[in-house]
């Protein structure tokens, strides 16, 4: 409360205490009172509305700034009114009691929206699970069934069932903590078995793949790892460009240990590098390639946050690559009573 607008308001009660002043000045003169006294008088007038404004206007600025303190700690502001004390003056409290039955239908409302929110999770992640069912009996289906007509196929059943992964990581943005299982594992098991994911359509695309020095462990969750390698390999394939190619290396430094997953494909210019973690960002590449989203990359980091991953993405610039490098921190407490 700025003390302009304040004075702006009680701009009528000084007007009538003006009036009031000089009407009993003017009463005071007709009575044969000396100007002294008059003066005295109205000095003692005003300087007693002066005290008894400025008091109210310190004291009710205090309480407002109060307020304010609060809302501003709040997460959820609507929750005011539970930690207000209730106000004495009448005017307080008729708005009091309006913040009170906003705070009770926004509870209403959220908690209507929650409801919602959850029964459409369950149902999104209950399709999500069934819907595994019928790719793995088609991938079964063309597997014994070779041709060239089978091997599309289960490239493209591999990219459902990315898509998959992607949309059920996506439901439980929310709780993923729930779905962790963090151990010792070593990284020559996930990228294998992220290859083994992705083996028909690395193949249809003819990607030559090379791995090197993945026999470091890691403390984490296969599952998940797995998921952001799967991204990372779906992107290199999506951008490829000529003889396309690529390289998983690992290496420990320091108390880290780094995964580098690198490409010869269309790279990325140095203005879209900052933004490929944003969520939609599909930059000069996505234009390029009709079926992007702008989600993958936006889930690794959210996921390698969530795992306590670091997650960096490097390229040149067009034409020169992409390289993307997971950061494991090693587990020195586990590693030493091991040892």
């Amino acid at each position: 409360m700025s003390g302009r607008q304040y004075l702006k308001n009680q701009l009528p009660v000084l007007l009538i205490n003006l009036f009031g002043m000089l009407g009993l000045a003017l009463f005071l003169m007709a009575c044969g009172n000396s100007i002294q006294s008059i003066l005295l008088i109205l000095w003692v007038w005003l300087l007693v509305f002066i005290l008894y404004k400025g008091t109210v206007y310190f004291k009710r600025k205090k309480h407002l700034n109060r307020l304010l303190s609060m809302a501003e700690g709040l997460k959820e502001r609507y929750l005011l009114p539970e930690i207000m004390e209730e106000p004495e003056r009448a005017e307080e409290q008729v708005y009091y009691q309006l913040l009170k039955m906003a705070e009770k239908s926004m509870l209403e409302k959220t908690g209507g929206i929650e409801r919602e929110k959850k029964e459409y999770q369950e149902y999104i992640e209950q399709w999500l699970h069934e819907i595994k069912t019928p790719i793995t009996a088609m991938k079964l289906l063309c597997e014994n069934n070779r041709c060239e007509l089978t091997r599309d196929m289960l490239a493209e059943l591999e990219n459902i069932s990315r898509f998959t992964w992607q949309a059920l990581y996506y439901a439980r943005s929310g709780q993923t903590e729930k779905d962790y299982f963090i151990r010792e594992i070593r990284l020559e098991e996930i990228v294998h078995g992220a290859i083994a994911d992705n083996k028909y359509l690395l193949r249809r695309n003819q990607v030559a793949v090379t791995v090197e020095g993945t026999k470091e462990s890691v403390y984490t969750d296969e599952k998940w790892v797995r998921f952001i390698l799967n991204q990372i390999i779906g992107n290199a394939v999506k951008y490829r460009s000529g003889q396309p190619a690529l390289r998983f290396f690992a290496a420990r430094k320091d108390n880290r240990v780094l995964l580098s997953v690198k490409d010869n494909g269309m790279g990325i210019s140095q203005s879209d590098l900052p933004r490929i973690f944003d969520k939609g960002f599909t930059g000069q590449n996505g234009r390029a390639v009709s079926n992007s989203t702008g989600i993958g990359l936006y889930l690794c980091r959210r996921l390698c946050d969530r795992l306590g991953i670091g997650l960096w993405a490097g390229s040149e610039g067009e034409g020169t690559g992409m390289e993307l490098m997971l950061s494991f921190p090693v587990n020195d407490f586990v590693t030493g009573v091991q040892g």
